[in-house]
């Protein structure tokens, strides 16, 4: 089982394995879902008083809010998807940062 963890803003993170969707919280359903889950007591406000931008759908049906962008959130999985296939970019990105 995939055990990673992804960063969602402000020191939060969210088990990659447990994540079904990041989206958008403009739409019309997604807003009904996030009322569902309200009423539920299966949202989770990481947002720390700032404009959702991602609402994140896990697997356990509970939603999370969170104020980082989705693309971002899927930039950053996409990121950790390709050091973990290809460590030794981690490495070598390592080794420019110290001007070697």
């Amino acid at each position: 089982m995939d055990g990673r963890l992804v960063n969602i803003g402000f020191g939060n993170s969210v088990k990659i394995s447990r994540i079904l969707a990041v989206v958008n919280p403009g739409s019309s359903p997604i807003r009904k879902l996030k009322e569902e889950a309200r009423k539920e007591k299966k949202l989770i406000d990481v947002t720390e008083g700032r404009r959702t931008r991602a609402i994140i759908i896990l697997d356990t049906g509970h939603l999370i809010l969170s104020s980082v962008q989705p693309e971002t959130i899927n930039q950053r999985f996409a990121a950790m998807t390709q050091e973990q296939n290809n460590p030794l970019t981690v490495l070598e990105k390592s080794k420019e940062l110290q001007g070697e």
